[in-house]
């Protein structure tokens, strides 16, 4: 017993969605993995600081780590599917139409699509305020959809 409390507890993972976070926790202790899962108050109070915390992070003994991934190799891998972003107009995920991914953002386009006169003559007057382009971004294929 005195060997459990010395042990160093690591992070396994961290999640965004809470629920995914306690069907991992509940695949390793159904499988004799002690574990706990942090942080998931500070997120369920108040999701805006998801970000800010680091996400619900899974917390297993240094030595059952290799057990850990061995179980959740065999299970299959759900992290994927911890992020998904909310269409506001149609109250749908957003999917990626090149790769079918959810893994999405709206923000700033990574992809220029000005042309090469409007960007010179940007950079000649610089009076006017800087335009970005607002897309969707897909993490996993890198490409910017609308």
């Amino acid at each position: 017993m005195a060997d459990q409390t010395q042990d160093k507890i690591i992070t396994l993972e961290q999640y965004y969605d809470p629920m995914l976070a306690h069907i991992i926790r509940t695949r390793l202790e159904d499988n004799g993995i002690p574990c706990f899962i942090a942080d998931d108050n500070i997120i369920s109070a108040n999701p805006i600081y998801n970000n800010a915390v680091g996400g619900i992070k899974l917390k297993i003994f240094e030595r059952d780590l290799e057990r850990c991934r061995e179980i959740l190799a065999q299970e299959g891998d759900l992290h994927e599917q911890d992020h998904y972003e909310i269409d506001e107009e149609t109250n749908s995920p957003v999917v990626c139409p090149y790769c079918g991914s959810t893994n999405v953002r709206y923000g700033a386009a990574t992809e220029r699509k000005s042309h090469w006169f409007v960007a010179l003559l940007f950079a000649i007057i610089s009076a006017f305020p800087l335009y970005a382009r607002k897309a969707w971004h897909c993490f996993n294929c890198q490409g910017d959809f609308d």
